[in-house]
This record gives C-alpha cells, structure tokens and sequence, in this order.
C-alpha cells in the first residue's frame, strides 16, 4: 500500500514512522549518480528524528581516502533518495552493497537486484524490501572533528508491502514480525527480531 504521509496528521505520522523505523535500523539508500546510474548503500547511523514533517536522519562519514562518499555526492546534487528497511533475509545482499566501487559502478547492477517504478516519483526502489521511504532532501549539517555529514531527508511518500499491514479499528498498525527487518549490531553482527512482545504504559 502507499501512504500519502502530507495528508495525515502529525499524532499518525508518529504512529508509523514509529512502527516502520524500527529499532537499531539499517538504511538502505537508493541514490542516483550524475552520469544516472544508480547507487545503493547502507547506513546504521539512521533513524527518524521528526513527524512534522517526517524527517529521517541519516549520517555519513568520509571515504577511507578523505573524499565525501557517493551517497553524500549525489543527494548534495540530485536531492531525491528511495530509504529501504531490509528484510532479515537480505542481510548477504546489503553486507555486499557496503563494498567500496569505483564512482558510478552501480551496485544494483553488481549484485543484480531487482528495482521497480514507483508511480510519479524519480527512482524506482528495490522491489523485494517490505519498507521504502521516498525522500527529498531537507537539510544537511557537518559535524565533529572527522566531520561527518549529516543529512536529513523529507519522506513524502511510505510504501509498505500489503501482507505486513492491519487497517482494522480505524488505524494503520504494521506488523513487525511479517517485515522480518534486519537488525545492525556491533562489529559484522546482524540479528532479527525475534520474540515480539506487547508492555501496557503505565496509566
């Protein structure tokens, strides 16, 4: 289903971005180069910072060579990014995106995946991710001594797979187990969900 986020209120954009920008969350960003060949890299310093509007965070330090990375180049410049939440089972696949290629080597086409149109918008997005946030660029700051970059991008659009959402009792509820997201841990370890549970706040 599609989500026209920019017709919702502010109390329901929290509600999803809550449920959909799931803990220790790995971004997979889709980004177009300038010669238009697409690139694809992830980021686990991501996550969502604001419902009014929708903003996610994401941040990015420089190449080992000092020069600022791909993604940074081409959202600097193009402004339009697709934000991908993997699924458990791609974790090879995004591992292999985070390889090092030359500046407009593509990593969609070296690792073969499959993108698909998205109706009005300028990049397609992976078609096997449950979750894909269609951003613009909204801001971008250089912090810390390194620095890093940090650019905050505008979701104006939440695609989520049909088969993880509930629209009963009036309310879009994602299920998290049906979105199997992958996790980021520390150093090469990964992780699923697991057990979901449910804790009633305090009244």
């Amino acid at each position: 289903m599609n989500i026209e986020l920019n017709s919702m209120s502010s109390t329901s954009i929290y509600h999803l971005m809550t449920q959909t920008v799931i803990p220790r969350p790995v971004a997979w960003v889709l980004s177009k180069n300038k010669d238009e060949s697409l690139n694809l890299a992830p980021f686990s310093y991501f996550n969502a910072v604001c419902s009014d509007p929708p903003l996610c965070m994401l941040s990015m330090g420089k190449k080992p060579d000092g020069t600022a990375k791909d993604t940074v180049a081409n959202l600097v410049k193009e402004a339009y990014c697709v934000v991908h939440i993997a699924h458990a089972k791609q974790a090879d696949l995004v591992t292999a995106t985070a390889a090092s290629l030359k500046y407009a080597e593509s990593e969609v086409e070296a690792n073969k995946i499959k993108l698909i149109d998205h109706a009005d918008w300028p990049l397609q997005r992976i078609a096997d991710c449950p979750i894909a946030y269609l951003c613009k660029v909204h801001s971008t700051q250089e912090i810390g001594n390194a620095p890093q970059q940090i650019i905050f991008v505008e979701a104006i659009e939440l695609y989520v797979d049909d088969n993880a959402v509930d629209q009963s009792n009036n309310r879009i509820t994602i299920d998290a187990l049906k979105v199997n997201p992958l996790a980021r841990l520390g150093a090469s370890q990964y992780a699923n969900l697991g057990e979901v549970f449910t804790k009633s706040r305090p009244a």
